[in-house]
């Protein structure tokens, strides 16, 4: 099953990197309060998502990118559209 890494972007310009197999539904649920860790976020867009070939995959780039935990390689990612290989 394919899985995404994504960044989303909220309207006060806060970052989140997240993983799914299913873009739609999970951007529903970070925009209605359902994610705890963007419930005080508002006004998500996908900013960012770049396809892998099963979800092990994908949540191993997500936790790789969030270590990094820095803005500027996130609009990098974004800038580029596309997370380099070797992350």
């Amino acid at each position: 099953m394919k899985a995404y890494v994504y960044i989303l972007k909220s309207e006060s310009g806060k970052y989140y990197i997240g993983s799914t197999t299913d873009l739609s539904r999970r951007l529903k649920q970070h925009n209605s309060g359902h994610t705890y860790t963007t419930k005080r976020l508002r006004g998500c867009t996908i900013v960012f998502k770049q396809e892998y070939k099963n979800l092990f995959e994908a949540r191993r780039i997500e936790r790789k990118l969030k270590s990094w935990k820095r803005k500027d390689y996130f609009e990098k990612i974004i800038q580029d559209g596309v997370i380099k290989t070797g992350v």
